[in-house]
């Protein structure tokens, strides 16, 4: 295993990256609670996949190459944010003529995929933060990446799926008035407020 690593630190960093709101926190509550408690748990599955695909790409280098070449940064950074606004979209389009346990599982999972592969800061993430974390010299650099990234990926997926739980929660509640206009803005708007805050928090500088 690596040496010299400060685990409890690093786990401390990753446990408070997670809980800070950000987009993956407010769009899994928000779909857990107007799709359901699976639809949630798929969209956990696909952002732990677009993760997983971010991580390989920090240790082989790829996101030192997409961080350094500002068009394509900035075409992943407002690919992330035009998606998060189709989903704001979408769901004031959702008249809920669906009950929750119809929902369209695997759309979960393809949104949680995608949005994490068109978010630069998950991108660039695992160098900018992991990678600090990376400080013993008889390991390659890549694979203390990889290893610690893991972990990372293992404290987001606890967070997720407590997210889902509560999120669901809250969907068998108001399932009898998902079709209401104010519902349907409410989610609308905290989905483009995520977006607003992506387009915000990856702004060089």
């Amino acid at each position: 295993m690596p040496c010299n690593i400060d685990w409890l630190a690093f786990l401390v960093a990753m446990a408070v990256v997670e809980l800070t709101p950000g987009p993956n926190m407010g769009w899994l509550t928000a779909l857990s609670a107007q799709k359901g408690r699976r639809t949630g748990f798929m969209a956990v599955l696909g952002i732990t996949l677009g993760l997983a695909v971010q991580l390989v790409a920090a240790a082989t280098g790829v996101s030192a190459i997409v961080s350094a070449n500002p068009a394509i940064y900035h075409t992943l950074r407002w690919g992330g944010v035009a998606f998060m606004l189709y989903l704001a979209w979408e769901a004031f389009a959702d008249g809920g003529e669906k009950a929750v346990g119809e929902a369209d599982h695997m759309a979960g999972f393809r949104r949680g995929f995608i949005a994490n592969l068109l978010n630069p800061k998950a991108l660039v993430f695992y160098v900018a933060v992991v990678g600090q974390f990376a400080t013993c010299e008889q390991w390659p650099v890549a694979g203390q990446v990889l290893i610690l990234g893991s972990l990372h990926i293992a404290v987001a997926i606890a967070v997720h799926v407590l997210l889902v739980l509560l999120g669901s929660g809250l969907g068998e509640k108001i399932s009898e008035w998902r079709q209401a206009l104010g519902v349907r803005i409410g989610f609308a708007a905290a989905l483009a407020s995520i977006a607003l805050w992506i387009a915000i928090s990856t702004h060089p500088g």
